[in-house]
């Protein structure tokens, strides 16, 4: 099996929900939901996969990377 790719911060994403989903398209909802994002302000730890990184880039107005 090939080895899998890590970052500085141990392969892993840290995600903020800074912006309401309200009055946004259904699918900007669908991201938020599919992260795991359950309440404004919260912080979670996703795995650095490209597939998350392109959840996050779909709705970078709602959803920021923190340190």
């Amino acid at each position: 099996m090939a080895a899998k790719k890590t970052t500085a911060s141990g392969g892993t994403l840290r995600l903020k929900y800074v912006r309401s989903k309200i009055c946004t398209p259904v699918k900007h909802k669908k991201v938020v939901q599919g992260l795991g994002f359950t309440r404004l302000n919260q912080v979670i730890e996703r795995p650095d996969t490209p597939s998350i990184r392109g959840m996050v880039a779909k709705v970078p107005h709602l959803v920021e990377i923190v340190q």
